[in-house]
């Protein structure tokens, strides 16, 4: 349930920003609280299972993974919520040209999104892991864009307030599907027991996998 609100919710917030619609970014605001009792609640549950009863090695992997599966959900749903107060700012100002990337850029991340729940639901690491190779795609969608962007700015200097604007929306779509990834990695761990997280595998091999900073 939680899952499904959260990618509602980066839905709308994507839409607002794309069709101008300062209404639906104001609801989207809105149903941030939802999503935060989610989490609560999640928390509340999984910490009387680990404080109550005796955890096969298995059951404690997916306690533990709920836990950071809700965790990151929250953070996306944050996400959507700063994109949409962007598009509040952008709607109250002049038009302001969106290239056609970002709307590809969100798309992909939104599928990411559906596909790392869909691989929790069905208990499917295989299809976790496809997730967490696509984030790869959304950094280079982030650094083109924010390419174009900027070349703009520099041809049309009163445009800045509105470009500064999609530069923290680009960042924020980039991180939710940093957030998607880590889903898959959690998902990756909590079928197989492979930590993937930080680009370490449980074999030893390295991947690289970017920071909370998006490094």
């Amino acid at each position: 349930m939680m899952g499904g609100r959260v990618e509602a919710l980066i839905g709308a917030s994507i839409r607002a920003l794309t069709e101008r619609d300062a209404a639906l970014a104001r609801r989207t605001i809105d149903c941030d609280c939802v999503v935060d009792q989610h989490e609560i609640t999640i928390d509340e549950i999984c910490r009387d299972i680990l404080t109550l009863r005796q955890q096969a090695p298995s059951d404690l992997r997916f306690v533990t993974g709920s836990l950071r599966l809700a965790t990151d959900l929250e953070r996306i749903a944050d996400l959507g919520v700063s994109i949409s107060r962007c598009a509040l700012t952008l709607c109250a100002g002049s038009p302001f040209p969106i290239n056609a990337d970002l709307a590809r850029m969100a798309a992909e991340v939104e599928s990411m999104l559906h596909e790392a729940l869909s691989a929790f639901v069905a208990g499917d690491a295989s299809r976790a892991e496809k997730v967490i190779a696509r984030d790869q795609l959304v950094h280079d969608f982030s650094a083109e864009i924010l390419r174009v962007l900027f070349a703009h700015v520099a041809e049309n200097a009163r445009s800045i307030t509105q470009a500064v604007q999609l530069q923290s929306v680009i960042k924020y779509v980039e991180r939710v599907g940093d957030h998607a990834a880590n889903l898959g990695e959690t998902v990756v761990l909590m079928v197989r027991g492979e930590a993937l997280r930080h680009g370490i595998q449980s074999g030893g091999s390295v991947r690289a996998v970017p920071d909370d900073k998006g490094n």
